[in-house]
């Protein structure tokens, strides 16, 4: 209250209608802070497409952390359709040949709201939906690398 009657004499004394456009201002700002982090999809809200490294780390209710991506990736593997995913996310079969729910997206920011740099998702359009009616992008993570046979044959090798 201090502050804000300072700031009202700084702004308004001897300056009549300044009150308001004081007040209007202030009323602005307050809007726009409130409206920062209110633009979260359900998605964010969700963890869909976050980074992990454990399932506790994702926070709905069914879904895993899919270490098979780099920089694990929340999500729910063996999905059948849309309808199996979370809200904002879509059911997609990935290269690999497996139905994963990854999150929905416009634009490749969209993605990383939960993710290092280092393990940045790609907002893509080259997918393939497991609903062939479902049009638009989703967040493919990256992949790891390896695969249990690398990592085993690594490992066969490494003593060689």
């Amino acid at each position: 209250m201090i502050l804000n009657r300072s700031l009202q004499t700084v702004f308004c004394e001897g300056q009549p209608g300044r009150h308001r456009t004081f007040f209007a201002i202030c009323a602005l700002l307050l809007g726009a802070m409130a409206a920062c982090g209110g633009d979260a999809s359900e998605a964010d809200k969700l963890g869909v497409g976050a980074q992990c490294t454990k399932d506790d780390d994702c926070t709905e209710t069914g879904q895993s952390c899919l270490t098979e991506f780099k920089g694990g990736y929340c999500g729910i593997s063996g999905c059948t359709s849309n309808q199996d995913c979370p809200e904002a996310s879509l059911c997609v079969t990935h290269d690999n040949g497996t139905n994963y729910c990854f999150r929905s997206c416009l634009e490749k920011a969209e993605c990383n709201r939960n993710r290092s740099g280092e393990n940045e998702s790609n907002c893509s359009s080259s997918i393939t939906f497991v609903d062939e009616a479902t049009k638009g992008k989703a967040c493919v993570p990256p992949s790891s690398g390896t695969d249990s046979t690398d990592a085993d044959a690594g490992s066969k090798n490494k003593g060689k």
